[in-house]
């Protein structure tokens, strides 16, 4: 049951705190990308944002095995940093090639970033809707 919980958190977070990000960001300005976009995945047609929130919900599984013992601030950084960190690296250095993308994105600074802050925003979602979940440590 807690794995179907933290996929169900890492789903949520996904459309609450990655996409809620980018949607602030794009509307001040920040960013071209779009919050919340339908626009079809290959190979399957399925739409973006719901792709990302499948893939969010998977990698919320190992997120939540890696804090949920953790204590106090050490558990939200632990969140933080893992949702910061390990999808970022993963997007840039296997999906990007697998799509046809510069490794890193480009490694533009801006790009890295963004990267690392959606990611971050998520892996907090994730901790957050756990906590209200009942998750246990």
């Amino acid at each position: 049951m807690r794995y179907l919980k933290a996929f169900l958190a890492g789903f949520a977070a996904t459309l609450i705190f990655h996409q809620g990000l980018v949607a602030l960001l794009h509307g001040a300005g920040y960013i071209p990308r779009v919050p919340y976009s339908f626009a079809p995945t290959a190979p399957f047609g399925v739409p973006q944002v719901l792709s990302l929130a499948f893939w969010g919900g998977l990698w919320g599984i190992p997120l939540w095995m890696a804090v949920r013992r953790k204590n106090g601030v050490n558990h939200w950084l632990m969140a933080l940093a893992f949702g910061a960190v390990l999808p970022s690296l993963v997007a840039w250095f296997v999906v990007a090639p697998l799509k046809g993308l510069p490794l890193a994105a480009g490694w533009k600074p801006s790009a890295l970033l963004l990267g690392l802050l959606l990611n971050g925003a998520w892996g907090l979602g994730v901790a957050i809707l756990m906590k209200l979940a009942g998750g246990r440590r």
